[in-house]
């Protein structure tokens, strides 16, 4: 008989939560918009806080997710709204990109707008925009101006991700400092970014305050194969977004970079934040095809482009990694001759005599441009000190001849590339950005790599944070009005800002080949990941093409965990449209045949076919260079060996094509045979399929031009 009861009380507190629940949805307005397979629900929830959902077909991807903004002076922002009205439109439109991968966009969205009001005093509003692309969804938060919120503070945000399991993800603590992370593949429960932060001491400044934070962009893949990629996109005035894993439930809570303070962002009604980004798709290709990020930025600001050009160089950089020259020109500041002038250490490696054998090696094949680091006074004590004013940006040391070099780089027909580091002090640097680039201009450099390594000056600020955030987008705009190129190291993680500021070439912001000349250096799956992580906001510049695997310090255990082949097909799947020649002419001089790809490759391309992927297993992508006919095709492989099927059904049907094919050697691994190598060659067609073993931890590169009368002769590849 008590359990009689106790069943219909059970019934009964059932029954009215059914009719609350369907009472509060009656009463509930649901937007929806969708293109395709992907489709978003908006709605509040009873005590007016924003939720939304995100299907991919029937399946949800992101289950209901709470959205919001907390303010410093308003603890109830985040709830108590009402929707006032919303607007649904539909965009579909195309546009050239400066440079980049293809050479026309597609632009295709439905829109939809909410409008919100707090229901009490001071009745603020909000408005949250959405877009709906066939490959996923964007939103950001806006503040329309309105007479009750003028200047304000947001102390955190409450965007969520609510995953509808315990996906394989791949990922990185979320570091407010660095980016510089090996990736760990694990199931979302088992995040701990921790002991990575202690252990990974090659790392010089790091800052990780959330044992469960990790980095976007995160790439994850679902039970049921559906994969998923969460990054932002236009990133100004505001701060950089990391991601709070709960472990237990799978949600992914907003986690904003603080300042000294413990505050998110200072912000200015009207105003809007970065876009919040969500790529979905049953096919890993076409996540890296996305364009989504790159349509939710503006375009350019800068009217005349015709300056920006896309280029290969070689630089007085791996010598220095590596341990053969320095940076500093004398090994301290006090070590001081009889005159007070510095003692040079006979090891500097930015001097006349040796930047001109990089410019002769440059000239000699067609490699645009020369980097010269440690040029310029200041590195003796110039990490580590947290000093203001630790350069400035013209004045080089007694072995560098600047005018000199200028003269001969001009005569070679090769452009000088200078190199800002800042150690950290972005004060400093915005001192002198002017001073700099009229320097550059003064000497013919029409590019400049800046770099930001050490802790960040204002003090207490951080690398990713919105002061920081600011200051890499004001460098963009000043380069622009002087007509540099820009390529960052040690900023935040792009987010498709090369659109608006296209001279904004390329950023560091990941872990790039130089973690394999110290540190751990890059596991044989790394570059597997990266295109579908680091890569998903903007190009890297990785430094690609180390020819000697081994033996390059003077540590005999330390060598780069890939093949020479795989290094080759770097330069098609880890996207740049400026691309260095990283290892050391003499090391090139050894092997001349397989440098002949570095010499064709393109790094500006009219189209890109993404022909096979699976993040963290292999890569196969496929580009035409801008402009002409020719095709350029990457395959990689993580440490396992498997055969790349590569059809060719992108090649003009009826043409006959040859194809140079730099493969891995039979007994090529990247462990005990890394520098193994074949070439050969094969008339093809668009009816050809290739059939590329990669060795393990390898890979392939092919060079694809229309036959001419010199291939007379070549068997056809079957």
């Amino acid at each position: 008989m008590h359990f009689i009861c106790f069943s219909r009380k059970i019934f009964i507190i059932l029954f009215g939560l059914a009719i609350f629940n369907r009472a509060w949805a009656q009463n509930q307005q649901i937007l929806h918009a969708g293109m395709n397979s992907v489709k978003l629900d908006f709605m509040l929830d009873a005590d007016g806080r924003p939720l939304y959902k995100v299907y991919f077909g029937d399946k949800p991807i992101i289950n209901n997710s709470y959205l919001g903004i907390k303010l410093a002076n308003d603890s109830a922002f985040d709830k108590h709204f009402k929707i006032t009205g919303s607007e649904k439109t539909e965009v579909d439109e195309y546009w050239v990109p400066v440079w980049g991968e293809v050479s026309k966009i597609r632009n295709h969205y439905e829109q939809l707008t909410v409008h919100l009001k707090q229901q009490r005093a001071p009745g603020r509003l909000l408005n949250i925009v959405f877009r709906v692309f066939a490959d996923g969804v964007g939103f950001r938060y806006e503040f329309p101006n309105q007479a009750n919120l003028k200047y304000f503070i947001v102390s955190d945000e409450l965007t969520e991700f609510s995953l509808t399991g315990d996906n394989k993800t791949f990922w990185i603590p979320g570091d407010y400092d660095s980016n510089e992370y090996p990736y760990t593949v694990s199931p979302i429960s088992q995040v701990d970014a921790s002991v990575l932060a202690k252990s990974a001491t090659d790392i010089a400044v790091r800052y990780v305050p959330d044992k469960y934070g990790i980095q976007t962009p995160l790439m994850m893949k679902t039970a049921d194969g559906l994969y998923i990629n969460i990054h932002e996109a236009a990133l100004q005035n505001y701060t950089s977004m990391q991601l709070h894993a709960d472990v237990k439930t799978f949600k992914l809570t907003t986690n904003l970079v603080a300042d000294a303070l413990g505050n998110k962002a200072y912000l200015r009604a009207p105003c809007k934040t970065p876009w919040r980004t969500i790529i979905i798709s049953d096919k890993a290709t076409d996540i890296l095809a996305s364009k989504m990020i790159l349509n939710l930025n503006e375009p350019s600001k800068i009217e005349n482009t015709s300056w920006i050009k896309p280029m290969k160089f070689v630089g007085v950089w791996w010598e220095m990694q590596t341990g053969k020259s320095t940076w500093n020109y004398s090994n301290s500041l006090d070590t001081l001759g009889a005159d007070g002038k510095l003692i040079p250490n006979g090891k500097h490696g930015g001097n006349t005599a040796n930047v001109k054998r990089y410019i002769d090696f440059a000239a000699q094949n067609g490699i645009q441009g020369v980097l010269v680091e440690g040029w310029n006074t200041g590195w003796e004590e110039w990490f580590g000190n947290w000093t203001e004013k630790p350069f400035d940006f013209v004045t080089p040391y007694p072995d560098f001849d600047i005018k000199a070099i200028t003269d001969y780089a001009a005569l070679k027909g090769v452009k000088m590339i200078m190199h800002n580091e800042t150690s950290g002090s972005a004060t400093n640097y915005e001192r002198q950005m002017d001073t700099a680039f009229r320097f550059m201009n003064k000497y013919g450099y029409t590019s400049v790599k800046t770099g930001y390594v050490g802790r960040i000056i204002p003090r207490g600020e951080h690398h990713d944070g919105q002061w920081m955030i600011d200051h890499y987008v004001r460098v963009a705009k000043k380069a622009a009005q002087y007509h540099i190129m820009l390529d960052s190291h040690e900023p935040v993680r792009p987010t498709g800002l090369q659109r608006t500021y296209p001279n904004w070439m390329a950023c560091e912001a990941g872990r790039g080949n130089e973690y394999n000349a110290f540190g751990s250096g890059d596991n044989p799956n790394h570059e597997t990941i990266m295109p579908f992580t680091r890569l998903m906001g903007g190009p890297m510049d990785f430094t690609p093409g180390i020819f000697k695997i081994k033996g390059y310090t003077a540590d005999p255990e330390r060598q780069v965990k890939t093949t020479l082949c795989k290094q080759l097909a770097l330069y098609i799947t880890m996207y740049s449209p400026i691309q260095m020649a990283a290892d050391l002419p003499e090391n090139y001089e050894k092997h001349m045949d397989a440098f002949q790809f570095i010499k064709d490759v393109a790094v500006d391309w009219d189209d890109t076919k993404i022909i096979a992927a699976e993040p963290g297993e292999y890569i196969t992508i496929a580009r035409k260079e801008k402009g002409t006919a020719n095709w350029y095709v990457g395959a990689i492989t993580n440490k396992n060996s498997r055969n790349a099927i590569i059809p060719l059904d992108f090649l003009d049907k009826g043409k006959k094509y040859v194809a140079i094919i730099y493969a891995d050697g039979d007994d090529a691994d990247w462990k005990n045979n890394p520098e193994s190598y074949k070439i050969t060659k094969y008339l093809i067609n668009a009816n050809t399929k290739l059939n590329v073993k990669l060795a393990n931890g390898g890979g392939a590169a092919i060079s694809i031009k229309p036959v001419t009368d010199e291939d007379k002769g070549l068997e056809l590849y079957k």
